[in-house]
């Protein structure tokens, strides 16, 4: 049983901090069982079902009110836990779909699309995650909760929400039988305006990945 499970018991199940909590770590430990690849059929449908779960759970927590923390100053929790094998185990994993192009901020006009990659975003997620979850295994809920809220609307929440359009898309591709654009040879690093992503851009047919990631096309 993990010290959240433990901690938990203290407190009402049914209440929000539980809930919250319990359903992040959920995340986390199913983002780590599929990264270490024992199932890569179904690698890409499993991503998509708990990032969007994981979204139901930073609506909850965007929906709140304003959550103060009961300290002014937020307690040290040590080093973040390293996710870089995390990343490379999605990298591999994801190679062909990996990187995918999102325009950050769809209220700003006319800005052009960056590439990003689903290995990177799953990584960050779960480094934010795992940063309040240590709050929480402390005792410190309320830490917790503002900890995940305030890097809901900074980073993590935006981060699961492009990945997520992007698995859906990718999913949406496959079982539509639909070409899928490839931006293999772009890198996240360089800065590249929407003609250079769009001349980057390759032909992949969905065939050619439906099967190492566990999808499959509609028949005709």
């Amino acid at each position: 049983m993990s010290d959240a499970t433990l901690h938990a018991h203290s407190l009402d199940p049914d209440s929000f901090a539980v809930q919250i909590a319990d359903s992040i770590e959920s995340f986390i430990v199913a983002t780590t069982e599929v990264a270490k690849g024992d199932e890569p059929d179904s690698a890409v449908p499993f991503l998509l079902l708990e990032v969007s779960q994981l979204l139901l759970t930073g609506g909850r927590l965007g929906a709140h009110e304003d959550i103060i923390p009961d300290e002014r100053y937020e307690p040290d929790t040590g080093p973040d836990m390293d996710v870089d094998d995390l990343r490379m185990r999605f990298a591999t994993m994801l190679e062909p779909v990996d990187v995918f192009s999102e325009v950050f901020d769809p209220y700003e006009p006319r800005k052009a699309p960056v590439p990003c990659r689903i290995s990177d975003n799953l990584a960050d997620i779960v480094l934010d995650l795992r940063h309040g979850l240590a709050h929480y295994r402390a005792g410190r809920t309320s830490e917790a909760l503002w900890w995940w809220q305030f890097s809901y609307f900074s980073n993590w929440g935006p981060t699961a929400s492009a990945t997520l359009r992007a698995l859906q898309s990718l999913v949406s591709h496959v079982r539509l039988d639909q070409p899928l654009e490839e931006l293999d040879g772009l890198d996240t690093d360089e800065d590249l305006t929407e003609d250079a992503l769009a001349e980057e851009a390759g032909r992949v047919m969905a065939q050619e990945i439906a099967g190492p990631l566990g999808l499959r096309t509609l028949k005709p």
